[in-house]
């Protein structure tokens, strides 16, 4: 008897089955614009297939420029890095309506306590508001933020009034600018776990003194970012001397986020 030696036309190749499922997941919204993937090794058990074929799988939806992957972050769906302007003082809202996202606050604790040394240095009060805050971005972690202000400003807000509302729009004084300074640090268990990401993955951490306009300084804000979902941008004009001291300063040793500073807009 004559044995059929002809092969399947419609063999099936692992890696693409597994990249045509995680595509039609992502473009379901299962996985939303920026949000981490699962695991290399989650993805592995849950295909009974190995990490090389896993991999493979995702190489080629990079390929496709749909999903990406960051060194000690992981994969996840490819998304367009919100872009922020530092030429005018704005809130992390106005940017996200301009970039055509939804954007939503989630307050975490609203209440009056001992200022942090920082804080009490900047501000002069021994007792300030202290606000953290989440903000999400069509639904996913965006922005962890803590805001200070004085207590006398403080007593005239209420939690409804801040997580209706940034505190640029409704603080009883008029504002005049703010001074901000931006630095890198890794995640901690506690705002990893806030903004959805790996501990030890890479943030954008913007410390912010926001003054009226008599000078006098009436928040102190940090605003932490994972650095895969921000930039910051700014206009530039030529100077013949402009890179010098000034808006440059060299740390000697890149202070650890610390989960209670780690919590930060205004």
């Amino acid at each position: 008897m004559q044995k059929n030696s002809q092969r399947n036309p419609q063999r099936v190749i692992r890696y693409q089955v597994i990249a045509d499922d995680l595509r039609n997941r992502v473009n379901s919204g299962e996985f939303a614009a920026g949000e981490l993937l699962p695991s290399e090794a989650e993805l592995s058990k849950s295909f009974a297939a190995s990490r090389v074929t896993i991999r493979r799988a995702l190489e080629a939806l990079r390929a496709e420029r749909l999903v990406d992957s960051r060194q000690g972050f992981g994969w996840y769906v490819a998304a367009e890095p919100l872009r922020q302007d530092l030429s005018h003082l704005g809130t992390i809202e106005r940017q996200l309506r301009a970039a055509g996202m939804r954007s939503e606050r989630r307050i975490l604790s609203f209440s009056f306590v001992e200022a942090p040394p920082r804080v009490r240095d900047i501000l002069g009060e021994r007792t300030v508001l202290e606000v953290r805050r989440l903000n999400l971005a069509d639904g996913q972690p965006f922005a962890a933020v803590t805001v200070w202000c004085p207590e006398a400003i403080g007593n005239q807000l209420s939690r409804a009034d801040v997580e209706r509302a940034s505190f640029l729009e409704q603080l009883p004084v008029e504002l005049g600018g703010a001074s901000q300074t931006i630095g890198a640090r890794v995640a901690s268990a506690e705002t990893a776990a806030l903004l959805g990401i790996p501990v030890g993955s890479a943030l954008l951490v913007a410390d912010r003194v926001t003054r009226s306009s008599l000078g006098r300084p009436v928040l102190v804000s940090r605003h932490v970012f994972a650095a895969h979902r921000t930039e910051f941008e700014v206009e530039l004009s030529f100077a013949s001397d402009s890179f010098g001291a000034v808006g440059v300063r060299l740390l000697e040793d890149s202070e650890p986020e610390s989960p209670a500073s780690a919590v930060t807009e205004d």
